[in-house]
């Protein structure tokens, strides 16, 4: 039990943040329409309170992609996405920092022959591997926290995150702006 202690407190947090998120109504009030207002209003102080939401939907699992569309809809493709960028990025950092806060390298801990085998992987190519991750899951919280658990060092990481998320974030850009001239928004 001593040995998954710090993944215990993980899932607690986990846990905790969801209910809190749940009975307040926090998770309500991310939509659509309010990043498009929070964004429009005020361009300087509408992208801190866009980033801030971001990073704060991405702790309480909100799909990046509803940030991004709002983004792109509003900002248009370019200043979109460079707003969901940094927005992503800050997301992912802050996200480590507070569950390898909890957890340590916790998933070292753990003694299992695939979780080994995986680890070895990530260790023998960090950047890369982590940039796949985003490239094929972007801001995923799972991936996010199992990344913090893992024991691979923040500038790694987040390397790996910076080189990683341009792709699909400019692809998503793409689709939603040709989406918003298909039906005109």
């Amino acid at each position: 039990m001593r040995r998954y202690r710090h993944l215990i407190f993980v899932f607690l947090f986990l846990i905790i943040l969801l209910v809190v998120s749940e009975v307040t109504g926090l998770r309500e009030h991310f939509s659509f329409a309010l990043l498009r207002q929070i964004l429009t209003e005020n361009i300087f102080t509408g992208l801190l309170i866009f980033v801030l939401l971001f990073t704060i939907g991405n702790l309480i699992h909100i799909p990046g992609l509803v940030f991004l569309a709002a983004a792109v809809l509003t900002l248009g493709r370019v200043n979109g996405g460079l707003a969901t960028y940094i927005a992503a990025s800050s997301s992912c950092a802050c996200t480590f920092f507070v569950i390898h806060y909890l957890g340590g390298d916790a998933l070292r801990e753990i003694d299992n022959k695939t979780a080994t085998r995986l680890l070895d992987h990530l260790d023998a190519h960090p950047v890369r591997n982590i940039l796949i991750l985003r490239i094929l899951f972007q801001t995923l919280p799972a991936l996010n926290y199992t990344l913090a658990l893992s024991g691979v060092s923040f500038r790694k990481y987040m390397l790996g995150t910076l080189l990683g998320l341009p792709l699909p974030i400019a692809a998503y850009c793409l689709f939603f702006s040709q989406l918003a001239k298909y039906i005109h928004l």
